[in-house]
This record gives structure tokens, sequence and C-alpha cells, in this order.
């Protein structure tokens, strides 16, 4: 049994779709941010970071958190989504390891300064805003010749569709025209039932065959 520790962000859901994609049961646990429930004792000894995600696999007895960190765990613990020859792994890992240090951290402040910050700063918002353009171009480049960013369905994708299915939404802010590859990519991350249920955790949409809540 998984413990996940999460909310409605998209750090917060990748790793109720790859729960879902490996049929491994697991306890959803409510982790309210907007009340910094992220901040409790209870949780910074799971996580001292106080982030959401965490997890606590309970047939082993390990905790994990970051968000990147909890898909290499749970895809090393059943064999699946991260391939172990050495060429393919490298390939995932790289795209893995894009998405941790680029796409979300730039997609983030875009929706920081845009919504959030208490002045609007022009220039915050346009550096932002074009650094999010240019990585969906990278995104869409290399979606012209693969069906998925590295190649075969990975954690990778697993790990960059919530983060860019929020672009072309009032919070962004993006237009997707300029990139068809990755809106043909969106589309079909849309169409499998494990994205459509981790993405409604912790929403009154939430079905699932293997995720409960706390």
């Amino acid at each position: 049994m998984i413990d996940l520790y999460t909310y409605t962000t998209p750090n917060g859901r990748k790793p109720a779709i790859m729960l879902e994609e490996l049929e491994l049961p697991y306890t959803i646990h409510k982790v309210n941010i907007g009340k910094e429930e992220q901040f409790s004792p209870e949780f910074v000894a799971i996580n001292p970071n106080s982030k959401i995600p965490a997890i606590i696999d309970r047939d082993a007895n390990i905790t994990v958190f970051e968000s990147g960190a909890i898909l290499i765990y749970l895809a090393e613990k059943t064999g699946k989504l991260l391939p172990t020859e050495a060429a393919n792994r490298a390939r995932v890992m790289e795209w893995l390891m894009f998405q941790m240090a680029s796409v979300g951290p730039m997609f983030g402040q875009v929706g920081h300064f845009r919504n959030v910050a208490p002045e609007k700063i022009p220039y915050a918002i346009s550096r932002y805003q074009k650094e999010a353009l240019r990585i969906l171009g990278v995104l869409d480049r290399t979606l012209a010749t693969n069906p998925y960013i590295a190649g075969e369905y990975s954690i990778a994708d697993i790990a960059t569709y919530p983060w860019v299915v929020t672009t072309n939404t009032p919070y962004m802010g993006l237009s997707l025209e300029e990139y068809p590859n990755v809106q043909h990519w969106i589309e079909t991350m849309q169409a499998r039932r494990t994205v459509q249920t981790g993405m409604a955790i912790l929403t009154p949409k939430f079905n699932s065959d293997y995720g409960t809540a706390a």
C-alpha cells in the first residue's frame, strides 16, 4: 500500500497518474497548501522541505519526496515506464530532468507573475512567458518524430503532462496554436483513462479502482 500526500497541483497529480498506470493500491492524504498544511509538524516529518507530493511505501517502509524522485522510485519498484537499457533509460531521464528543471519552474513562474504576485511586473511576465513558449517549442520538435516525449510512453510523459495541459487556460494564457505536435500529444494523453483518473484526484470526478481518500 502506498500513502500519497498530495494536492491538486501539477506536481501533486504526477504520482497519482503513475499509481494508476501501475495499478498499485494507494490512499490519498490531502495536504491543503492553501491552508499551509504542508508546514505542519506531521508533514514536515515526511518531507523536511514542506512540499507536496510525498509518498510512504508501507510495504517497504520507505518515504520518498520530490515528484521526480517518486516517479523513479515507483518505476524501479515495478519495473515499468522506465527502461533498463542504458541508452533508452538515459533518454527518459534527461526528459524527466528537463521537466523538473525547465517545464515546471518556468511554467510556475508564468502562473505566479500573471495571477499571484501582488504587483504586475511586465518584465517578469514577458520573460517567463517567452521562456515557456521556447520550452513548448523544444517539446514540439521532439514530438514531431516521436509519439511520446522520450519515444515510448514513460515517466517523462507523466511528469510533463500535468504542467503542459495548463498552458491553454486563462491562468497561464499561453496559446498552443503554433505547437501542433504538443496539441496532439495532449490529446493522446487525455485519452488515457489512467491520466483522467490521476488528474481528478481530490475532486468529485475522481473514480479509481486503486486509489481511495483517507
